[in-house]
């Protein structure tokens, strides 16, 4: 936090509202990438991040200036996310019934290539879905909003191992489901699926402490989606190249 960002904080908690404001815009987007990663619904994850911050602004009395203030509200946007994930049915889409082809074949630019990376997106998103909060938590923290192990941590309130175990499990199942996700298309592909066993097998023992390919949402323009899109693709590439998660 900047000393900006604490002179807004500092005022907001004194009770000025446009102080507040001025941290709403600043964090707005950090904190839609994980209600709308935790949701998978666009409309549902901006309903729950105005929820965050009519929440944080009503207890800002309670905050704790030891704490960083994006920790703080990461960790209200999660359990409010966690509590709606509970009250709903959530309608997985089932990834035999939207099938997405995936290019193996190098990093050269091609006309789809935006077209393609919406589907990577989308494909990622659907494989997340089916991650319990528990461990969909530490993964969008990590890989889309930056999160370092022990800011993970102090939002979901375990220790530091428990955050590494989670992610190597999450990263696992996410390698599982892929897995399955391309068993109906390998009759297709034959060279991808003469390498997609070995792949897999490199991103399931990946070392949960391994740094991911990070980079940060804030100050990306368009909509708050967009912003993530090439992060989502790093992810998306390391899970099919068998590269470290």
């Amino acid at each position: 936090m900047n000393e900006h960002e604490q002179d807004w904080l500092d005022r907001a908690r004194a009770g000025e509202q446009e102080a507040f404001g001025r941290l709403v815009e600043t964090y707005q987007r950090p904190v839609f990438a994980l209600t709308y990663r935790m949701l998978g619904d666009y409309s549902e994850a901006e309903d729950a991040a105005q929820e965050t911050f009519l929440r944080a602004y009503s207890r800002l009395d309670q905050y704790d200036p030891g704490r960083k203030f994006s920790t703080w509200l990461f960790s209200i946007a999660n359990y409010h996310c966690i509590d709606r994930l509970r009250k709903r049915r959530v309608q997985f889409v089932g990834l035999d019934e939207s099938p997405v082809v995936f290019s193996l074949e190098g990093d050269s630019a091609k006309p789809e290539a935006e077209a393609l990376a919406g589907e990577q997106a989308e494909e990622m998103q659907a494989l997340v879905n089916q991650l319990e909060p528990e461990y969909r938590t530490p993964l969008v923290l990590r890989y889309w909003n930056d999160c370092s192990y022990q800011e993970i941590a102090d939002v979901m309130d375990i220790s530091v191992a428990a955050v590494k175990s989670r992610l190597f499990r999450a990263r696992k199942k996410l390698a599982e489901l892929y897995e399955a996700a391309q068993q109906p298309h390998r009759a297709e592909s034959p060279r991808a699926a003469g390498n997609l066993s070995g792949q897999m097998n490199a991103v399931q023992n990946a070392e949960p402490d391994q740094p991911a390919a990070r980079g940060s949402s804030a100050g990306q323009s368009g909509r708050p989606e967009e912003g993530w899109t090439a992060q989502t693709v790093l992810l998306h590439r390391a899970l099919i190249s068998g590269a470290s998660l």
